[in-house]
């Protein structure tokens, strides 16, 4: 039956292999069943309905990509979109999260048409490789920031706006411990990555957690719920009660727009395409030419099936109260085991909807050891930064106005809008426009980015 479905032999592979990669992608995405309800909660939303609908977009997603495209790459809510989520688009725009749900149902309606034809890819091919990658490394230092703040590593300065956190006074041993423990968090993270251990995110969010129970029964580490620091302890590991979905589930469809102008609906909606997009073709080419999955000019056969399996999950994920849901990186995990079918894929899936039951204990995982897993997501997408051509300051300039914007702003969509604007005329002012090929989309993009900017 799996040979039938999942066609194991002509992919040289085996039921075993393909299981145990499985198993391995999940153990190097499952980070996000702790820290996608903590940033997501920060808008509002239930913490608890987040995880599961965190577990189940997951699911829903690896197993489309599975069945779709048989291919080894599994899909769970992705970051750098959940933070623009919360921090951009309810706490710093003062939207709603329902609908900021909307934005991405919306986002994911359009993805499923662009999916269906090949306008994706042609949208991907027209947007300067040199944005791309600096929407990446903006994206990663903003998560990164995110991770700092949730550490309580940075806190407010009313004259600097931002300090380090000061380890001492009387918050000393809930604050302060938190960060310091978020410190430890970071080093012990790396040097499991560094000694390419299999889960090293995970694991280091785990080790993490345990210091802190340690701490708390010794005395050490003090809970204070008035300054945000709860008890680390877990009262219960397993529920099978999945009645808080009820609080998330379906309130995409609540939405209410009054007061909610056009332009604004778009910008935001627009972000999360726009990021999206990229991601995902990035991530699909990335990891599928790591496993030689590629054809002779460089394309992914069967893409459509996969990009449809992300178009489908992303709208589910928005209906079961999640923002965006992507395809992970971390699926190269598995591909390095040896994963080349859907039955790695559904493997990962399937292990995603089994941690529905787990929900009571990630819950209990506290900020400062997610935190810093962000901070290490943040260095992985630094990486981009290779790919731009500094020494073209065409280039070098618009992509760095971008990456800037990102984390000052605090906010990824204002990063793309001055990214594209500041590519554009720059260009165009220069004379390089037939150089540069520019695109009749980005001439588009840039005319709605300033209409914005001028209106709003």
């Amino acid at each position: 039956m799996l040979e039938n479905i999942f066609h194991l032999k002509e992919n040289h592979t085996d039921a075993k292999t393909e299981i145990m990669a499985g198993i391995t992608t999940f153990m190097t995405m499952a980070y996000i069943l702790a820290v996608n309800p903590n940033i997501l909660s920060a808008s509002g939303m239930d913490s608890e309905a987040v995880l599961i609908a965190t577990a189940l977009a997951s699911f829903v997603g690896t197993a489309l990509m599975a069945l779709l495209a048989n291919y080894p790459f599994a899909l769970a809510p992705g970051m750098g979109l959940n933070a623009y989520f919360s921090y951009t688009v309810v706490l710093t725009m003062g939207y709603s999260w329902q609908l900021a749900l909307m934005a991405v149902f919306v986002e994911g309606i359009i993805f499923i048409v662009l999916s269906l034809t090949n306008v994706r890819e042609g949208i991907f091919n027209a947007i300067p490789m040199t944005l791309k990658s600096a929407v990446s490394v903006g994206i990663g230092l903003f998560v990164a920031f995110v991770g700092l703040q949730n550490a309580k590593l940075i806190v407010n300065s009313d004259s600097t706006l931002v300090t380090y956190q000061h380890f001492k006074g009387e918050t000393f041993s809930s604050v302060g411990m938190g960060a310091i423990l978020a410190l430890l968090g970071i080093v012990i993270t790396a040097i499991l990555l560094v000694k390419k251990v299999k889960g090293g995110i995970l694991y280091g969010i785990l080790i993490t957690w345990v210091l802190g129970i340690l701490c708390e029964i010794a005395g050490i580490y003090v809970p204070n719920p008035d300054a945000g620091m709860y008890s680390v302890i877990p009262t219960a590991f397993v529920s099978f009660d999945f009645s808080a979905l009820g609080k998330t589930f379906g309130q995409v469809f609540k939405t209410d727009f009054s007061g909610v102008g056009i332009l604004n609906f778009f910008a935001v909606m627009f972000s999360f395409l726009f990021v999206d997009l990229f991601d995902t073709l990035g991530t699909l080419i990335g990891v599928a030419s790591k496993a030689d999955m590629l054809d002779e000019d460089g394309k992914l056969p069967h893409i459509k099936g996969a990009l449809m399996a992300d178009s489908i999950a992303t709208c589910a994920g928005a209906v079961l109260g999640t923002s965006t849901t992507t395809t992970f990186v971390e699926s190269a995990s598995g591909v390095t085991e040896g994963g080349r079918t859907g039955l790695t894929a559904m493997t990962t899936g399937i292990l995603f909807l089994l941690a529905t039951i787990f929900s009571p204990l990630f819950l209990t995982i506290p900020s400062f050891a997610t935190a810093p897993a962000l901070i290490i997501v943040g260095f992985y997408m630094m990486g981009s930064a290779v790919k731009i051509d500094f020494n073209d300051p065409s280039e070098g300039i618009p992509a760095f106005l971008t990456i800037l914007a990102m984390p000052t702003a605090y906010s990824i969509s204002e990063g793309i809008a001055i990214g594209v604007i500041s590519w554009t005329i720059i260009n165009v002012a220069t004379g390089k426009a037939k150089e540069k090929k520019i695109s009749p989309l980005m001439y588009v993009l840039t005319v709605l980015f300033i209409l914005k900017y001028v209106f709003l």
